[in-house]
């Protein structure tokens, strides 16, 4: 008992010089390298390696004493089943990190967007494939299984087909991409995670709301992040009495705007001032331009309403407010 305790301590110990070899002398040179796949590589058979060595000590020592024949097997059959599934673990590991250099990018150098379910439905099947065989390696009849899970198999996959269905649309019809900024019929945020069932988004709070994806397909999909321009439309109010030529003058004064305001369009097609109504208390005019995609969206539209305000303060233009102007008869006292 005494020598089975000092190797499974000797395991611990060879563990532990592994992960002080490989975090001082391997991780600092893999990371000078231009290349990605020793990166890969190297998290593959780290973590398995270390568990792979803990297994033969824990092994060795325990084979060392004498145990009845049933837990003899009971033990050989678990170590066959942890043998074949640490090899699984590399490779489920060493195909997650190849797709996320190759497939991560597409060539466009945007995110992939269907990197995530690509990912997650190749992991689930190399662990199936590794728990297949770590099952067949201590003598499960696997066609039984398989006959016994196959009704189960058929009902899941009816119940399932919408599930795929849906998320089949997502990726097709390409409405968003992960990172986006969406527009789901009211409700606006940042897509982070597209799944085979459902899609999150981060709305403005910092809150992940999870959208089935069936109420994504059935939905109208504003995709903020593809707009080229930000189209903003004011309604400006002048006083009455402003004559004609100051009008003139306000429209020729919001058509320039643009040419001193970083990140709006100065093409003259997007920049539109026009005189369009005699309200209650004011003459509109409606004014409309375009932010370009670059540009931060509340930051420059504070600045051009800073740069109307001053322009119109300076051309002596009044912005109309709401007012009555009330006529009193008096009648004439004999």
């Amino acid at each position: 008992w005494g020598i089975s305790i000092l190797i499974i301590v000797g395991a611990v110990v060879v563990v532990k010089l592994i992960s002080l070899f490989s975090r001082k002398v391997l991780k600092p040179f893999i990371t000078r390298t231009p290349n990605h796949l020793d990166n890969v590589i190297y998290y593959s058979l780290e973590s398995p390696i270390k568990f792979a060595v803990m297994l033969l000590g824990i092994w060795i020592a325990i084979h060392r004493l004498v145990y009845p024949d049933n837990f003899v097997k009971a033990i050989d059959n678990a170590y066959r089943i942890l043998i074949v599934l640490d090899i699984t673990w590399v490779f489920a590991r060493l195909i997650g990190g190849l797709l996320g250099i190759y497939l991560e990018k597409d060539s466009t150098g945007q995110t992939h967007k269907m990197m995530p379910i690509i990912k997650r439905t190749a992991l689930v099947l190399v662990w199936i494939i590794g728990i297949v065989m770590a099952l067949s390696n201590i003598g499960v009849n696997i066609s039984a299984l398989l006959g016994t899970l196959g009704i189960g198999g058929i009902a899941f996959a009816l119940a399932a087909q919408d599930t795929v269905k849906n998320a089949f649309t997502i990726f097709t019809d390409k409405p968003f991409n992960i990172g986006d900024t969406i527009r789901v019929d009211s409700f606006e945020g940042t897509v982070i995670d597209v799944g085979a069932r459902s899609t999150k988004i981060m709305d403005y709070d910092k809150r992940i709301i999870t959208f089935p994806n069936y109420k994504i397909t059935d939905a109208n999909i504003i995709n903020i992040s593809s707009e080229p321009k930000r189209r903003v439309v004011l309604n400006l109010g002048l006083t009455y009495d402003t004559t004609p030529e100051k009008m003139k003058e306000a429209l020729d004064i919001l058509k320039a705007i643009p040419e001193r305001v970083e990140n709006v369009s100065s093409n003259p097609s997007d920049t539109t001032a026009v005189f369009t109504n005699y309200a209650d208390s004011a003459l509109v005019i409606m004014y409309i331009y375009f932010i370009e995609k670059q540009g931060d969206i509340l930051g420059v539209t504070s600045n051009m309403n800073m740069e109307i305000l001053s322009s119109f303060n300076k051309a002596g233009l009044e912005f109309a407010f709401p007012t009555q102007t009330i006529y009193i008869q008096k009648d004439e006292i004999e």
